[in-house]
């Protein structure tokens, strides 16, 4: 089966391996190693591939297991979204407490990669909401990890990009909401100095915050902060005005993306009047606002396929993170490059991340300020503006989030994750992928 995980970068053969009883897994994995679990497919890099060898597909391990509506504990499987979760559970009363920019991705790809939201300064990663899971393993154990069992195997799961096991029986703690409806406040901003006034004025009393920004408009950018919290059933009734009725609200027909075109339609053409517009837009809306959980969240969910629109050689996704000291500078050298390559992306994001403890060997974030950007595939050309790209962040002491990688150099994937040794002695040594081979030679 040809299968490419979100970027379309590659289309290759594998082997693919419908898992769909846990009582099995060990010995299905263990006749088809090496290979590596494959959810949802929603990572854009390689760390969901496996070319030529076996791809173990997880979506029919999707069963909810068990839940206690008293303490919001979940147990489900790995193959279960975290749409399909919130879809369950929203209407009583019960939410994830992290989840990234799409729920369309599984429990076991939301903890392989240890996944960030809007909330880093108050939730942390989705790994810190984990209780415990099962692990097994291609040699035929199967692992109990929590923080209290197999305390190092669960911190090296978590984060540890599919290649310490496959994980079931998992146990998630939900957190209490009284409604599907967020407070809003839409900012706009002229520059990256206003937007970290902005992100450091709202960590106390915001708890999600994010920023898109027009890269387009050069090392001082303008951009859109948008910034949300849940809102009670107190303050919904006391606004002004009726909010809309939820059925409708999720029937909404998303848009459907259902060609892919020969060429990218995101290029500097396309981008330029469209950032102006969608800066335009959004600046008229500044003030406060009601959001559905889901609009606010998650926007691109909306559109079906929207990754086609990069036409038939694909995208890099780029994210990294650099601390906060060095960040200010770091992310105007990174929009100088971007601008002086006669580039562009629609999807800018800036976030700021906080000190906490991490969850994983592996996890990505740090205390400073995360940029996330879309480039279509021009080959040689966009290779060369994410090494200048590399070098920006290297210096600054960052790193990239291998969730999204598709290319980053061994020597600095070794050299930013401090932990990459300590993580190594906990790899199942039958589990391989087209990131491993890159990143570990193995």
């Amino acid at each position: 089966m040809k299968i490419a995980s979100w970027g379309r970068l590659s289309q290759d053969h594998h082997d693919a391996i419908a898992l769909s009883d846990h009582r099995c897994l060990s010995s299905q994995i263990q006749r088809s190693a090496p290979g590596i679990s494959y959810g949802m497919g929603r990572s854009y890099g390689d760390v969901c591939l496996n070319p030529g060898g076996a791809l173990w597909l997880t979506r029919g391990l999707n069963r909810f297991i068990s839940f206690d509506d008293q303490t919001g504990l979940l147990c489900c499987e790995p193959g279960v979204t975290l749409k399909e979760i919130q879809d369950c559970f929203v209407s009583r009363g019960w939410m994830l407490p992290v989840t990234p920019g799409t729920q369309l991705i599984t429990v076991g790809g939301a903890i392989a990669n240890d996944v960030h939201g809007k909330n880093h300064h108050v939730m942390g990663t989705f790994g810190e909401h984990v209780v415990s899971f099962k692990l097994a393993r291609t040699d035929g154990t199967t692992l109990d990890c929590s923080r209290k069992q197999n305390p190092d195997m669960f911190r090296a799961t978590i984060a540890g990009l599919g290649l310490t096991g496959i994980i079931y029986n998992v146990q998630l703690q939900l957190r209490r909401i009284e409604s599907p409806w967020l407070l809003t406040d839409t900012v706009p901003f002229s520059n990256l100095d206003d937007f970290f006034a902005l992100a450091d004025e709202s960590e106390a009393s915001w708890e999600h915050t994010v920023s898109w920004i027009d890269c387009l408009a050069g090392p001082q950018t303008r951009g859109i902060f948008m910034r949300a919290n849940h809102a009670s059933k107190q303050e919904l009734a006391a606004l002004p005005y009726y909010l809309p009725d939820i059925s409708k609200v999720r029937r909404r027909k998303n848009i459907d993306m259902p060609l892919t075109p020969p060429v990218s339609l995101v290029n500097r053409l396309s981008l330029r009047p469209f950032n102006a517009a969608y800066y335009a837009m959004n600046a008229r809306k500044a003030g406060a606002g009601v959001a559905h959980y889901e609009s606010f969240s998650y926007p691109l969910d909306k559109i079906n396929n929207w990754n086609r629109m990069y036409g038939r050689r694909g995208f890099y996704q780029y994210q990294c993170v650099v601390p906060r000291d060095n960040a200010r500078q770091a992310i105007e050298s990174m929009l100088t490059a971007i601008a002086d390559a006669g580039e562009g992306s629609f999807l800018a994001v800036l976030k700021t991340f906080t000190e906490r403890p991490a969850a994983g060997l592996l996890s990505f974030p740090m205390a400073g300020a995360t940029l996330a950007l879309d480039f279509p595939n021009k080959g040689g050309a966009t290779e060369d503006l994410l090494a200048r790209l590399d070098d920006v962040v290297s210096s600054a002491g960052g790193r990239l989030y291998p969730a999204k990688d598709a290319r980053m150099p061994a020597h600095m994937f070794a050299a930013s994750y401090p932990e990459l040794t300590q993580f190594s002695a906990f790899r199942d040594p039958g589990i391989s992928s087209a990131m491993s081979r890159r990143l570990l030679g193995s």
